[in-house]
């Protein structure tokens, strides 16, 4: 039902998917990046117990990519529809929440995640308007 509502509310607005997809994409590029260069093992990797509840990544624990994609995604939507910013922070959250929950990341790696996520689409919202309010290159001719 949420995708359902989001496809409605973005099919109006392709510049909003478009910059939906673009926070997703760069989140998840920069959260594989980091864990590249942070090196800290998962719970279960670094624990015999609690076991996971799901399967473990192979890759690195901090930060969360679904906590850094669904942050990004949740503040773009946030700020095309203040009205609905609850919701989408709820959503976020309990992904976030959720990774937790069934044992593959430690509580600051979704933190970590959320943070890296809220500043993705910071930054690209703030590219977005400045390139709305730039003058637009003409040819001379």
């Amino acid at each position: 039902m949420l995708i359902a509502l989001a496809v409605a509310l973005l099919g109006r607005r392709p510049a909003l998917l478009v910059l939906v997809v673009a926070a997703d994409g760069t989140a998840d590029l920069l959260a594989s990046g980091l864990k590249h260069v942070i090196d800290v093992e998962r719970p279960p990797v670094r624990y015999a117990e609690p076991k996971a509840l799901v399967h473990v990544p192979a890759d690195h624990s901090f930060p969360s990519g679904h906590a850094a994609t669904s942050f990004a995604c949740a503040t773009v939507l946030a700020f095309a529809f203040p009205r609905l910013a609850a919701p989408f922070y709820l959503v976020a959250a309990a992904i976030a929440f959720s990774r937790v929950y069934v044992g593959v990341h430690y509580p600051l790696d979704v933190i970590g995640g959320a943070l890296l996520g809220v500043a993705v689409a910071i930054a690209l919202l703030r590219l977005a308007r400045a390139r709305r309010g730039s003058p637009r290159l003409r040819r001379r001719g």
